[in-house]
């Protein structure tokens, strides 16, 4: 397959991008390993409810002719200059690009404690993922914890399916969080949503400190406000914040910087020809990620005074991405969680103490198979930076499990 664009992920992003350069008439490729386009935030699934813009997006993207959506498909590994190789549920295949531009989003930070492996704890963008796919929750008691807005809005969407959420512990403090409050009404849209977000149940200065329960999780044990309190429960979702996906950057060889892909005005990388948008250059929310991706697709088809006049707009949500970067920044109370028996590496079962005597990821790896499992590192890897400092694990090919048909194209002839 061959393509002037291609966006690899189909969130707020990598859908801007296209239809910014839709007009341009390129030939325009948008994967992603979902069954819909939407990303993460804009999940679709038997209880997920679409804000008004995404179905918008949606619509508009079905309606370009120029752009060939490829949904459930993943990037496996690198098939030579400009080009990747790909697999989808009936296929895999080689795309051949002249500009690339990635979308690819972030993940959520989830930091062990004793209990994290419990059944019946998630991620707090897992339950929301998960009660979006079906997940009957009503009637059930649950407990969030972490840090950022994402735990307010996990606990919307569990209230909204019947669930009773008993508390949500942030980490940060009540000045960092009255302080980001404060500043809210520079984004009139942010502060109307932070009013349907209000929960009684909100504590900041809290955090979790175990799960308990033997078979599933039975209770949580929670820090409030330094006072410790145990709530009986049957559901646990614990969010640090997000993780950019970085891993076909670093693949590619494009620049790294604070943890996310480097990205000039133009939302260029340090690779000529390829662009980057949205989470993977830096968590701020869909709008950041509509500004940045709509820049990159003009910017890619050389359309630059388009892309300029979107500075201002990428500029106020940048603004609110350092807001909730400062206030939200995780204390060293949820870094220090772990004891000596806490896995870490839950896929290949490895503890705390296992890896605390290791100086980086590759000793650690070697010495005792963490990050070897289902996730590849996609899970302990980030704790291990948040942990022990470590730098990123480098992403080796395949990126992701793949059928031998689709490894056997890298070497075919084109």
């Amino acid at each position: 397959m061959h393509v002037d664009l291609l966006i690899i992920g189909a969130g707020p992003a990598g859908m801007a991008a296209a239809l910014a350069a839709a007009p341009s008439g390129a030939r325009i490729a948008v994967l992603d390993d979902n069954p819909a386009a939407g990303g993460q935030i804009w999940r679709d699934s038997p209880q997920a409810q679409l804000p008004p813009l995404a179905r918008q997006y949606r619509q508009r993207l079905a309606a370009q002719a120029n752009i060939e959506l490829l949904p459930g498909c993943r990037v496996v590994a690198l098939a030579g200059p400009q080009a990747l190789l790909v697999e989808d549920p009936e296929q895999g295949r080689v795309i051949h690009y002249q500009k690339l531009i990635l979308c690819t989003g972030a993940r959520e930070l989830l930091l062990p404690f004793p209990g994290w492996t419990l059944p019946g704890v998630t991620g707090a963008g897992g339950l929301q993922a998960l009660i979006k796919g079906g997940l009957p929750v009503a009637g059930e008691r649950i407990v969030i914890a972490g840090s950022g807005p994402l735990l307010l809005a996990s606990a919307a969407t569990a209230r909204h399916n019947g669930a009773r959420v008993l508390h949500i512990a942030e980490q940060a403090s009540w000045s960092a969080v009255a302080g980001f409050a404060a500043q809210l009404p520079r984004w009139p849209h942010k502060l109307l949503q932070s009013f349907g977000l209000f929960h009684p149940g909100y504590r900041a200065g809290s955090h979790v400190v175990e799960a308990l329960g033997d078979e599933r999780l039975e209770a949580v044990r929670l820090s409030i406000g330094g006072r410790l309190r145990e709530v009986a429960c049957e559901r646990l979702a614990c969010g640090f914040g997000l993780v950019p996906n970085l891993q076909l950057g670093q693949a590619l060889g494009c620049r790294i910087d604070e943890g996310a892909i480097a990205v000039d005005a133009w939302q260029s990388t340090s690779l000529a020809g390829v662009y980057a948008a949205g989470e993977s250059t830096g968590f701020g929310g869909s709008e950041k990620a509509l500004a940045e991706g709509a820049i990159a697709g003009h910017a890619a088809v050389g359309e630059h005074q388009a892309a300029q006049r979107l500075w201002s707009q990428r500029a106020r949500w940048h603004g609110f991405a350092r807001a909730l970067h400062g206030a939200f920044a995780l204390g060293d109370e949820v870094k220090q969680l772990a004891r000596p028996d806490t896995l870490v590496c839950r896929c290949e079962d490895v503890s705390y103490a296992s890896l605390s005597q290791q100086q980086d990821w590759g000793r650690a790896k070697l010495s005792s198979r963490c990050g070897m499992g289902a996730c590849q590192g996609r899970v302990c890897g980030a704790a291990t930076q948040v942990l022990f400092g470590w730098p990123a694990p480098a992403p080796r090919p395949p990126f992701s499990p793949a059928r031998i048909d689709t490894l056997l194209q890298l070497q075919q002839p084109d």
